[in-house]
């Protein structure tokens, strides 16, 4: 095992401009936390667990907030745009790095396809007729061009694109309040009918908490876009800093706080919940003219701000891999402070899920889906074993790293291990969730295989 000695972060990660400015990061911490899982996916677990989608999201939530504020203590020490893949080569050995680099490279290109086919068929509902792979097309061609320019762009589209998400869920929770507290002119409170009524607050009992748990710990995914944007900021420090100690309140109140007033707002189990979305049917039950529709708009920019994200995550964490020599050296060219190759090929390799959801929608494109069902969990783990290690490295070496510490040091983390470890227990239990984990597990045990005999090889060639 390789030595944790305390290293400066590597030379090469200059080569990527600073273009994002603090107000960026900010928006992109607070926007981050809204995405598409929020939007779509929420329903699914709430017409599984009824109203105990809210422990569901609290529980999970929690375990979030742990991983945050263990990466966050990590990437304020060693600013990397390589974030965790970073962090757990630091800690373990390039083998590490690259496993769960690549894994979760894999995972958001396969995620601009997906949320790009969500937003196709939101637009394709306006404009019915047209086809969904050339809208696909359009939105894939505008973020590869942003991405392509500058990360100030990427920053700038961020920026709005979250304004307007953390807009709209303030307004939906303000009107729901007012609703629940039957001020709200023309509505009803609809008291606790909702939460005690049709089968209680855990209607699907123990084995529905556990679908929403799993559905709800999925849509938490995306929360690390903004430790990798942090190194081409003004003040990566400074940034991860404020981005891990708001990550509380921001998934209190976006998180679980839209989870309590749609489930005391609309039965759950309404079909809208999951036809039309949870949100917008929360709206409707408020009988707000066009609000669902509106709704529906938000939605869109959440797709599409996924997108960006995603484009711009997934060219960096392999710019990152190349300049750590753990991935072919053609993606690691920078130009214009942009590491454009590594744009192309994210966006190509996402465009390419998107061919493979219309020509084999039942076997390959399937495979690809169950392949990355539970990276979130192996990006995850790597994260609280690298924090464990480096640590005790930093307080031995380099205390005055140590910027953002994360609480109750080692004993929470070991907490964080065991939450990850029940779940995949329950993933084990459940038929659909547990191909899921086959899959994954099936991924990382070849990643890790090829980083480990690359490490060797590499070793072997240095003596």
């Amino acid at each position: 095992m390789p030595s944790t000695t305390v290293k400066a972060p590597r030379e090469s990660e200059a080569s990527l401009t600073h273009g994002l400015k603090q107000r960026h990061l900010s928006m992109i911490a607070l926007g981050g936390v809204i995405g598409a899982g929020l939007f779509v996916g929420s329903g699914a677990g709430i017409a599984a667990a009824g109203p105990s989608i809210v422990l569901a999201y609290t529980l999970s939530g929690l375990l979030v907030m742990l991983v945050m504020r263990m990466l966050g203590e990590m990437s304020a020490a060693y600013p990397s745009s390589g974030s965790f893949s970073a962090h757990a080569e630091r800690a373990f050995g390039p083998w590490a790095g690259f496993t769960v680099g690549w894994s979760f490279w894999i995972l958001l290109c396969t995620a601009v396809g997906l949320e790009g086919i969500g937003a196709a068929k939101i637009v394709t509902g306006w404009l019915p007729g047209t086809p969904d792979w050339a809208w696909v097309a359009l939105f894939m061609v505008v973020f590869c061009v942003t991405n392509l320019a500058a990360v100030k762009n990427f920053g700038e589209f961020e920026f709005w694109f979250a304004a307007l998400k953390v807009g709209a869920i303030g307004l939906f929770l303000v009107l729901g309040v007012l609703a629940i507290a039957g001020v709200l002119p023309g509505t009803d409170a609809p008291g606790t009918a909702n939460l005690t009524g049709r089968g209680g607050f855990f209607p699907g009992g123990g084995e529905g908490l556990v679908v929403g748990l799993l559905a709800s710990v999925f849509a938490y995914g995306g929360l690390e876009t903004v430790t990798i944007a942090a190194a081409e900021s003004e003040d990566p420090v400074r940034g991860v800093a404020s981005a891990v100690r708001t990550a509380m309140w921001r998934i209190a109140l976006f998180y679980v706080g839209s989870m309590a007033v749609i489930v005391t707002l609309v039965p759950w189990d309404s079909k809208s919940v999951v036809e039309k979305g949870p949100y917008v049917a929360a709206l409707d039950e408020l009988g707000i003219p066009g609000a669902g529709q509106l709704m529906n708009v938000v939605v869109l920019v959440a797709l599409l701000s996924a997108m960006n994200a995603n484009v711009y995550g997934s060219s960096r964490i392999a710019y990152s891999l190349v300049e750590r020599g753990l991935g072919p050296g053609l993606l690691g060219r920078v130009s214009g402070g942009v590491p454009r190759l590594a744009v192309l090929a994210s966006s190509v390799f996402g465009f390419a899920c998107v061919v493979l959801s219309h020509w084999r929608p039942d076997d390959v494109f399937s495979w690809l889906l169950n392949m990355i069902g539970a990276v979130i969990l192996v990006v995850w783990g790597f994260i609280a074993v690298s924090q464990l290690r480096l640590r005790r490295a930093l307080e031995r070496e380099a205390p005055e790293r140590l910027t953002v510490r994360t609480w109750a040091f080692p004993y929470l983390t070991w907490v964080a291990l065991a939450g990850m470890a029940a779940i995949l227990v329950l993933m084990a239990r459940e038929p659909d969730t547990r191909v899921q984990l086959y899959w994954t597990g099936g991924m990382t045990l070849v990643l890790a295989g090829v980083g480990y005999a690359r490490q060797k090889r590499l070793l072997v060639a240095s003596l």
